[in-house]
């Protein structure tokens, strides 16, 4: 009887010890893939002004957009031309656009498409409207949203029957559109990661690139 019993906690602790090396193993194999997960995570920044350029796809070179990646052709597609807009109780907020368009490479070589546009207020308030404004749109169209953080929001994108994902931000006088689509015959399920991850490193760095970072930062 002890016999058996002293064979049964071997048998356990074998498998105790089969079971350690296995999730240990997993966890080594999926490290890259949990990377991948936490770059297409979007993290809340405390507000910041920022400015205008005319070189907005240079914002986007420094790094790939996502693992793998690699940026291929950019357009930029920048007015200095102040713009008004609607705002709150008749006002006329100013705002300058800038933008870039390009063409992505992804690791099997397949061509895939990014698109991010900046606008840029004369303040935070207006920014703030003119966000909340196309959230309620794009709820209200049964579009989404799906929230990210308080101030950015994703939905789903379709350029011409290829699935993309387009993603939304505010943060103090800017609101920021990023786009990207896969390419056709992919599935949303497919290639949502790596559509995440684009949006996340190319809002980022749009972001950053564009903040100034000698001014003092409006109140949230």
């Amino acid at each position: 009887m002890k016999g058996s019993r002293s064979a049964a906690l071997r048998r356990a602790r074998s498998a105790a010890l089969i079971g350690l090396a296995v999730a240990a193993s997993a966890g080594c194999s999926g490290g890259a893939h949990g990377t991948r997960e936490e770059a297409a995570e979007l993290s809340a920044r405390p507000p910041g002004t920022h400015s205008w350029t005319g070189r907005p796809c240079d914002l986007l070179t420094d790094a790939p957009p996502a693992e793998d990646f690699t940026l291929g052709s950019t357009t930029d597609s920048a007015s200095p031309d102040a713009r008004e807009d609607v705002g709150e109780n008749g006002a006329r907020p100013l705002y300058r656009r800038t933008g870039c368009l390009a063409d992505l490479k992804g690791p099997d070589g397949t061509f895939w498409k990014l698109s991010a546009t900046a606008s840029v207020y004369e303040d935070s308030e207006p920014a703030r409207h003119a966000y909340r404004v196309k959230e309620d749109l794009d709820r209200a169209h049964g579009r989404g949203p799906e929230k990210v953080h308080d101030t950015a929001y994703a939905l789903p994108a379709d350029d011409g029957g290829r699935p993309g994902r387009t993603l939304l931000l505010w943060n103090g006088d800017l609101v920021l559109t990023v786009s990207a689509y896969a390419p056709h015959g992919s599935t949303e399920r497919e290639v949502r990661k790596d559509l995440e991850q684009i949006l996340g490193n190319s809002a980022r760095r749009m972001e950053d690139g564009l903040r100034d970072q000698d001014a003092p930062s409006p109140a949230p």
